[in-house]
């Protein structure tokens, strides 16, 4: 009878539901929604109330239309939170392709995990996951659910709608706080303003978007910050673990995250202070006492990501990480800068986003949350120098990929500074390759090889540097990917200098490479750096974007066998472009055949428009990578 009873109640609430829910039946998504959509938000209501800075309650409530497999992950729903952020409540109900309930879940639902890194030693953050288990589509998820922060130093930021493959029919965002609560506000890619109200209670601002059709991924897209719409709320007045503050500008911020984060994180025992200064005695500059701090560090210390800390965001004292000699990025920085400061040199932490794909913090408007690592910079006169703290090879001087070319805030005594790091320029990111290569009568080749990297491209082969020899000439095979290829005395050098420079040097055999073939020999010319064709992409919506510009020289000389008479050789090739050239040479005198390639690519931002002709330059490059000089073989 029980149990009769439980599902009895069951099938009244998921007729309850079925009642008000009914509309969001398959066949009533716009069919211009459908297009390029694996999914179809029907409506999201998203909500921050700010009623203290230590109350700050987050609310969703949404209905997303799942169309076909590829999209099953929109669909789900992951929740974090730690001691600073609590899941208050969670419901939602699950619908059939006619808008029927089929189920209900809540919070029980959801698995409880450790949300810690597989690179990070501690986290305090733990994640709720839920994923419908449905296999029949289309369906649809209704949910709700309610979050506390007992912080509003991050107010999460609102993306109309993060995800190409999903259309939106409507969402909105309010942002509510009390009257007279000074907070900031930008709104990015959003046509239109707010819808503003305020009374003796509360003040709240509305964004509202509609219609918003899914969009393709795009080769060479730009960062998608520079075309999603979403709005960032930063209040002046803050609460953070316990730590008050209030800021309207990186010069505060920055302020804020010296006097309360890093200042008193920063005293080392009297016999460290003695040994960094007696290891200095003798440079002749503060440029060469900052080399020598830095190559000890690199020696004595090892990064291991520790995500706690009034979240994450307080460095380890440095006095602790000189006894454990490791850290995370934070509490690298911070010992490297307390090194620094015994021996008398200044430098700056800062906040910076990084990752290969270049991203910068918005100058014009500062929160806390628009780094995810800190770097060093030390300003010294006319020659600002900067530091990776977490490498334990990276040469002095360099930053690299990861945070090159960006805006970030260095945070000191005086405030915050916006600065940006070096760029890594197209003509220094260079590859320039020398070969001197026999070919013989069965048609292998064999020789030897030097390649010299620089700028970015000093990088390339970060990822074999340190390896087993054995290691290395395995997965050195896999970077030049021509079938057969063998390598020996195989030699890979560094030089650290402030502009430093990977050189590679080896032997190789090409079994059957060109094997003579009824009377004749196809020799391709460019054996080790063919560039790959660009998809072509119809009517392309996005910017084209180059992140990082390269220079690229190869010169390859052929010894020939006796006997070869040239049948058809290639035309040179000079093409240039707004997006870079490329030249290609090869001549013959006597048995010895010389070819030269040389290809540069431009970063920038490019109108949508112009991917098609970017497009037929590169396939073109690729085209004539492809070139072959033909011998008839007496």
């Amino acid at each position: 009878m029980k149990v009769r009873f439980l599902l009895i109640a069951l099938l009244l609430c998921l007729k309850c539901f079925a009642q008000d829910y009914s509309n969001y039946q398959m066949e009533n998504i716009p069919v211009t929604l459908k297009n390029r959509a694996n999914a179809v938000i029907r409506s999201m209501e998203t909500s921050v109330d700010m009623r203290a800075p230590e109350n700050v309650i987050f609310t969703v409530k949404k209905i997303i239309t799942v169309l076909n497999k590829n999209a099953s992950q929109r669909a789900a729903l992951a929740l974090y939170y730690n001691k600073n952020t609590s899941i208050k409540r969670v419901k939602g109900l699950v619908l059939n392709e006619s808008g029927a309930p089929t189920e209900k879940f809540n919070l029980s639902n959801f698995t409880d995990e450790s949300a810690v890194s597989n690179f990070s030693l501690f986290e305090d953050d733990r994640v709720k996951y839920y994923s419908p288990s449905v296999s029949t589509y289309p369906y649809t998820v209704v949910y709700e659910y309610e979050m506390r922060f007992k912080q509003n130093l991050n107010i999460p930021d609102w993306y109309a709608n993060p995800y190409p493959d999903v259309a939106v029919e409507q969402s909105t965002y309010t942002f509510i706080c009390k009257p007279g609560d000074k907070i900031r506000i930008k709104a990015y890619n959003f046509n239109g303003a707010a819808d503003v109200q305020k009374n003796d209670k509360f003040e709240s601002y509305t964004w509202k978007v509609s219609k918003l059709n899914a969009f393709k991924s795009e080769p060479y897209a730009p960062d998608p910050d520079s075309y999603l719409t979403y709005v960032k709320v930063a209040p002046e007045k803050f609460s953070y673990y316990g730590h008050q503050g209030t800021y309207k500008d990186w010069k505060d911020l920055g302020k804020w995250v010296y006097d309360d984060l890093i200042k008193s994180r920063q005293q080392l025992n009297a016999e460290t202070v003695k040994m960094i200064n007696d290891l200095v005695k003798g440079a002749i500059n503060d440029k060469e006492k900052a080399r020598i701090v830095y190559k000890y560090l690199q020696k004595k210390t090892r990064y291991i990501s520790v995500q706690v800390g009034i979240g994450g965001y307080q460095p380890f004292q440095a006095a602790e990480v000189d006894r454990l000699s490791y850290g995370d990025c934070k509490a690298l920085v911070n010992y490297a800068q307390s090194l620094l400061k015994a021996v008398n040199i200044e430098s700056y932490y800062c906040v910076v986003f990084a990752g290969s794909l270049k991203k910068s913090i918005d100058p014009d408007f500062a929160s806390m949350d628009q780094g995810n690592h800190i770097i060093l910079c030390l300003p010294f006169e006319n020659d600002t120098t900067w530091l990776e703290c977490t490498s334990q090879d990276a040469p002095f001087g360099y930053l690299g990929t990861f945070t090159d070319d960006r805006f970030v805030l260095a945070c000191t005594p005086e405030g915050g500074k916006v600065l940006r790091t070096p760029t890594l320029f197209t003509d220094n990111n260079l590859l320039e390759r020398e070969a001197e290569l026999t070919l013989t009568a069965d048609g292998s080749i064999n020789g030897k090889l030097k390649t010299i990297f620089a700028g970015s491209q000093y990088e390339n082969y970060n990822g074999l540097i340190n390896k087993p020899y054995s290691e290395q000439l395995k997965l050195l095979k896999d970077e030049y990917d021509i079938d057969n290829i063998d390598f020996t005395d195989l030699k890979l050098t560094q030089n650290k200098d402030i502009d430093p420079v990977t050189t590679e040097i080896l032997n190789l055999t090409i079994p059957r490479y060109a094997p003579e073939n009824n009377k004749h020999v196809y020799l391709t010319l460019n054996a080790f750096n063919k560039s790959r064709q660009v998809p072509e992409v119809r009517n392309r919506t996005l910017a084209l974007y180059i992140n990082r510009g390269y220079t690229d020289i190869d010169e390859v000389v052929y010894n020939l066998p006796d006997g070869y008479k040239i049948d058809l050789k290639p035309n040179d090739i000079d093409l240039k472009s707004p997006f870079g050239s490329y030249t290609l040479t090869s001549k013959i005198e006597g048995k010895k055949l010389t070819y030269k390639r040389k290809i540069v690519l431009n970063n920038g931002t490019f109108p949508a428009e112009d991917y098609t002709k970017f497009a037929d330059f590169f396939n073109a490059v690729s085209s004539n990578d492809q070139n072959k000089i033909i011998f008839s073989v007496n």
